[in-house]
């Protein structure tokens, strides 16, 4: 098997085997354009390092001996020789981007011999000294794992020493001191010298990339992006450019239009005298890159028309690295950039206006999950609020949470439902498990393309950086800004649209949805075919719904309408009730308020389909708990002072206890209460029928749907049907009016799926509640297994996914699939929808589309979701006779 690809073998279409980097450097490579010459260990060779048991795979050292010959006649210098010597980056490439998650070792091949070559070729000895040290750290810290702090706090001396602030002014004998107590700690940590083998220290390099793959870090990377494990990562090993070689050398990073905004303009940061590595990594404050204009105008305008070509060449938002050696610009890298939601938005809809693009290509290229973070809400200025401290707008949106300074208490106090602000001098990768747990994240250093700006541009949380006022004690846990001192659990705002900080939490407002957003939306809906409704309980939700696209309601949850404390003790009277006589009489109430409840919900909706469910859960979830009403009336019992209420006590105990389950789930539910108690589902229909016929004759179109939760044969249905279609003449007969309704089945159990045939001669249409449908699949109970082993069950890649957000296509899918086929065999034209919380998962939405379903309804929240992802399952898998430009 071939291992290794000289950049000109390579090109865009070989990502898979040379890693999204790697691709992309060969790509540019062919497009004349000035990349540093370099080779690509492929994907291939990580992952047979794994499969052969973390050992190189047997011959990879010639192969890379081999190639770097052909890459020292293309350079004209020789690895590891003393007086032309070739000095080479190492860096890892993943098929998909995943911006600094593993490990990269720059300026390696330095040993004492070419270290007076490259002080002597350069006539620059405090260059090649502080190359040479900074070799030293990242092989200790990368293919070593020494921590880097360690090397830092060498340097922090010399410059204390010396009294310095930045590494620029350390003196020569400075530097050389560092060197030497570098190799001294190394010595010190491993037990052995720095090697001077330069081969050694790059095969042992190539090594520690591999093993970078499966760091902590990128694991929590993978998981977050849904990437998978089994990739592995190719290693592109470049010849080294330098921008640290003086005031005409520098490094930047530039996106060819903003990953904020989406704004066509070039957007970035440099910094003069500078390895890449400076600049991202937050150490140092960069300037912006329209600067660059000014500082070396050649080298932006030759930047600036490269950006454009990448761009065009790519057609889409590009990442690039620059380097200026001396007065000459070089290209390290290339990638589709990272970006916010808003900026995805603006990026597709202006290139399809551009001609770079189609309508199919914006909507495929746009992540429907981002979509969610347009509509977090923001600060509302209107509110005044006090700010602390300004820094960089490095991703949009507001949070507020107690102040943390440390990465492992973040993801601790996230995971247990706590909300906090990451404060950090900078972020750095190993941060990230952190930063997923935090609402935003606040930095005193770095800019707009330091590690906290991309990466929380890329999840969609809120980020300033660069807020120089701030000064960070992490010793003592508190920031000060001026006199004023923040700590460890004092509540913070911070604005990543604006750059502020604010102490405190302040007021939030809905968003704005810009003209972007709704334009690519209404190019969603012109090529779906699937039907997006709202799961919504509320006339406040039924309006919010139609606000974001729904075309309807696709579940409304009645229990949710009687869990109001005026009306609890209402619907507690209807189930303590003894006989017949008296459960009606306590239903009387409930009949009139349900009937304004479903009044205001049909006529908000005005004319979309209203899918209404009848009462679902067990009676006893709306009275106390039997353990509090024992522990009542034994206190009771002993202290005697009070008979009649402990009388009453153990007669409200009686009937609890007669109403507990050993398991709820399996229960009295759903239409098994319709049966036993036909009172309590004929009071709802009523109030369903009534409340329509009320509209209708008040000018309004209505189309309520009569969903029976829990069915499991053809009986049920049948047996609740009738009475449905009874009360529903009667509602017209007494309003003098028709209208058109509904009535249908609930597909949430095994049995429904199988017998979906027979179910479908009496339902006029199905609605998958895919949760109870997966814990019957899966035998789960869903809150037990979220709570316990499902973690250990993904963590151990039993499961890939949480079944309960993610659908099981594999089984509850297949039980799906039958009840479709099964369903319209019996009743073509039979409407077949989903209204768990599946119903706004992409990929749950991607398969709904597949098997053939009519709609998908979800959260009001989630509905853009659905209608874009509904959308790109349409371009993807058409349907038969649909054809989308």
């Amino acid at each position: 098997m071939r291992y290794v690809y000289l950049f000109h073998e390579g090109n865009a279409g070989m990502k898979e085997l040379l890693g999204g980097k790697g691709a992309n450097l060969a790509e540019m490579t062919n497009l004349g354009l000035p990349v540093p010459p370099g080779l690509i260990v492929t994907t291939d060779a990580c992952r047979d390092y794994y499969r052969d048991g973390k050992r190189l795979p047997e011959g990879l050292d010639e192969e890379v001996a081999r190639n770097l010959r052909a890459l020292e006649e293309e350079t004209g210098k020789r690895f590891g020789d003393p007086h032309q010597p070739l000095l080479l980056s190492v860096r890892s490439g993943a098929v998909f981007s995943m911006p600094g998650m593993m490990d990269t070792v720059l300026n390696l091949g330095l040993n004492p011999a070419t270290f007076r070559a490259l002080a002597e070729n350069t006539g620059n000895e405090w260059f090649a000294c502080d190359t040479y040290r900074r070799f030293i750290q990242m092989f200790a810290d990368v293919v070593m794992e020494i921590p880097k702090d360690k090397f830092e706090a060498l340097l922090q001396e010399r410059k204390d020493a010396q009294g310095v602030r930045l590494d620029q002014e350390l003196s020569l004998d400075s530097l050389h001191a560092v060197i030497a107590d570098s190799k001294a700690l190394y010595l010190q940590e491993t037990g052995r010298p720095f090697p001077d083998d330069v081969h050694e220290q790059l095969m042992l390099s190539i090594e520690a990339v591999f093993r970078s793959w499966n760091n902590h870090r990128a694991v929590v990377y993978r998981d977050l992006n849904k990437i998978d494990h089994h990739l592995g990562t190719a290693v592109n090993i470049q010849s080294m450019v330098f921008g640290n070689m003086g005031d005409d050398s520098g490094s930047g990073v530039a996106f060819t239009r903003n990953p904020s905004t989406g704004e066509s303009k070039l957007y970035g940061e440099y910094l003069i005298n500078a390895q890449g590595e400076d600049v991202v990594a937050g150490v140092r404050t960069p300037r912006p890159i329209e600067e660059l204009a000014h500082d070396m105008p050649d080298i932006y305008r030759q930047f600036e028309g490269i950006a454009r070509k990448l761009e065009a060449h790519y057609r889409d938002m590009q990442d690039i690295e620059l380097t200026v050696e001396r007065g000459k610009l070089f290209i390290l890298q290339t990638r589709n950039g990272k970006r916010t939601a808003q900026a995805a938005l603006k990026i597709a809809h202006d290139m399809v206006l551009e001609g770079l693009i189609d309508k199919k290509d914006a909507l495929l290229r746009i992540d429907p999950e981002h979509l969610a973070h347009l509509l977090h809400r923001q600060i509302d200025r209107s509110a005044q609020p006090v700010i602390l401290a300004t820094g960089l707008a490095a991703s949009p949106g507001a949070a507020f949470g107690s102040v943390v300074f440390d990465a492992d208490e973040a993801e601790h106090l996230g995971r247990i439902g706590s909300k906090v602000i990451l404060v950090r001098m900078e972020t750095t990768p190993d941060d990230i498990h952190g930063i997923v747990q935090a609402q935003g994240i606040l930095t005193s250093r770095g800019g707009m393309t330091s590690h906290a700006a991309v990466v929380t541009r890329g999840m969609g949380k809120p980020c300033v950086c660069g807020c120089e006022a701030l000064h960070v004690d992490y010793e003592n846990e508190c920031f000060t800004v001026g006199d004023v001192v923040v700590k460890k659990g004092d509540l913070l705002s911070i604005d990543g649209t604006a750059g502020t900080v604010i102490l405190g939490a302040v007021p939030l407002k809905d968003p704005e949805l810009s003209d972007e957003y709704q334009a690519v939306l209404g190019w969603a809906d012109e090529v779906r075919t699937l039907s997006v409704r709202a799961n919504a309980d509320t006339p406040e939700d039924a309006e919010k719904a139609r606000g974001f696209g729904a075309e309807g309601i696709g579940l409304t949850r009645t229990e949710h309408m009687f869990m109001a404390q005026e009306r609890l003790p209402y619907v507690q009277k209807m189930i303590l009730a003894r006989t017949t006589e008296e459960r009606l009489s306590a239903l009387l109430p409930l009949r009139i308020m349900q009937e304004n409840d479903f009044y205001s919900i049909l006529k908000a909706m005005r004319g979309l389909p209203v899918c209404i469910r009848l009462l679902d859960p067990p009676l006893h979830e709306f009275l106390p708990s039997l353990e509090k009403l024992l522990v009542e009336t034994t206190e009771l019992r002993v202290r005697g002072d009070n008979p009649q209420l402990l009388e009453e006590k153990e007669a409200l105990l009686a009937q609890v206890a007669k109403l507990h389950e050993a398991n709820p789930m399996m229960g009295h539910r759903g239409c098994r209460l319709g049966i036993t108690y036909p009172e309590v589902y004929e009071m709802q229909m009523h109030a369903v029928f009534n409340a329509a016929a009320r509209l209708t004759r008040d000018g309004y179109k209505v189309l309520p749907e009569i969903e029976i939760p829990l069915t499991i044969s053809k009986a049920e249905m049948e047996f609740l049907k009738e009475k449905c279609d009874r009360i529903a003449r009667e509602c017209m007969e007494a309003h003098r009016v028709t209208f058109t309704y509904l009535c249908g089945s609930m597909i949430e159990l095994p049995r429904a799926a199988l017998l979906a045939g027979e179910i479908a001669e009496a339902a006029e249409f199905f609605s998958f509640g895919t949760n109870d449908l997966t814990q019957t699949c899966f035998g789960f109970s869903r809150d037990d297994a979220e709570g316990k082993f499902l973690p250990a069950y993904i963590h151990q890649k039993i499961l890939k996914d949480n079944p309960f957000a993610v659908l099981d296509r594999a089984g509850v899918g297949r039980l799906m699939r039958i009840a479709v086929e099964e369903g319209r065999k019996v009743r073509p034209g039979l409407m077949i929808g989903i209204c768990g919380e599946h119903g706004g998962d992409p990929g749950s939405v991607e398969f709904c589309h597949q098997i053939g379903l009519d709609l998908v309804s979800c959260s009001p929240y989630r509905i853009p979701i659905a209608r874009l992802a509904a959308a790109q399952a349409a371009l993807k898998y058409p349907r038969p006779a649909e054809t989308h430009a």
